[in-house]
């Protein structure tokens, strides 16, 4: 059976996957000071076309907790699933490491361990995975750190990817933060190399867009393909057919922002995301609106 997905970027590790009548958002954030907040509030008609929206927070950073997120459920059947170690009173179902909820017939979501607070996400929907790091990643700081951090950094992360190396993941959203000064890739790359997902997604890339392009022309390999999403509200289309093939493209100009809502981003960021770029989303989405 031929299934399809949609994923949206929305800002830093924010994203969203629509399946069917379904509405799954990962870590949703507006930014420190909600300055981009009409580009990324999700708006009451938007949530309301959703049969079920099911919303998941890795830990309770603020870059990847927004409260707007509990105001939400006013508009549309929303449930939430938090990590075990979110303050007393957060809304939602908690989960640690190796928990697994039902969210509905052929859905679930199991957690996995982090190299920081929280968690991380595996959802299954009808077989298709999808992961969400959160905040796990090889957390290494080689300007600062001495030699037996490091090597002790490696084994925490290395032994936190552990069980994921037995999943199939089809599409992985992980840090690449270039913060991290040298190497600061190495966690994804390692991620890469030890679970192999189809598609990998980079995110908690602070505004360094022009990081992850290059970070995505360069790492994708014959087990995994990397793709960077680097626009507020960026999204694809993945398709996956009864053979098990999986085929991304890009919706049609008209379903993107508006030429309004692209000239305010372009405001807020020193850079276009579509640039010099060997992933040019925008124009990919033109050229197969043209070819059709």
């Amino acid at each position: 059976m031929n299934r399809q997905i949609r994923i949206t970027h929305f800002y830093h590790s924010g994203f969203s996957v629509e399946a069917d009548d379904l509405l799954f958002v990962f870590d949703y954030w507006r930014g420190e000071k909600n300055e981009l907040h009409d580009q990324l509030q999700l708006l009451p008609e938007e949530l309301k076309k959703y049969r079920a929206v099911y919303v998941f927070i890795s830990h309770e950073h603020v870059d990847h907790l927004d409260p707007v997120v509990f105001s939400w459920k006013d508009y549309a059947p929303v449930s939430y699933f938090v990590s075990s170690d979110m303050p007393v009173g957060t809304r939602g179902k908690r989960m640690a490491p190796g928990d697994t909820q039902r969210l509905e017939e052929g859905v679930s979501v199991t957690a996995f361990d982090s190299t920081d607070l929280g968690v991380s996400f595996l959802l299954d929907w009808h077989g298709i995975r999808i992961f969400h790091a959160g905040d796990l990643n090889f957390w290494h700081w080689r300007e600062e750190s001495t030699l037996r951090e490091i090597e002790e950094a490696e084994k925490e992360f290395q032994d936190a990817v552990k069980p994921l190396e037995k999943e199939k993941v089809d599409v992985a959203f992980f840090p690449v933060d270039p913060r991290q000064g040298s190497m600061f890739e190495a966690g994804a790359n390692y991620f890469i190399l030890a679970v192999k997902p189809r598609l990998l997604i980079p995110m908690h890339y602070f505004h360094r867009t022009e990081i992850i392009k290059e970070y995505a022309r360069t790492a994708s390999c014959r087990s995994t393909e990397v793709l960077a999403m680097p626009g507020i509200r960026d999204s694809i289309l993945v398709d996956f057919d009864e053979h098990g093939y999986m085929n991304i493209s890009f919706p049609r100009p008209e379903e993107s922002a508006s030429s309004e809502e692209a000239e305010t981003l372009d405001s807020i960021a020193a850079d276009n995301p579509f640039s010099e770029s060997d992933l040019p989303l925008a124009q990919l989405a033109e050229d197969g609106a043209t070819e059709e």
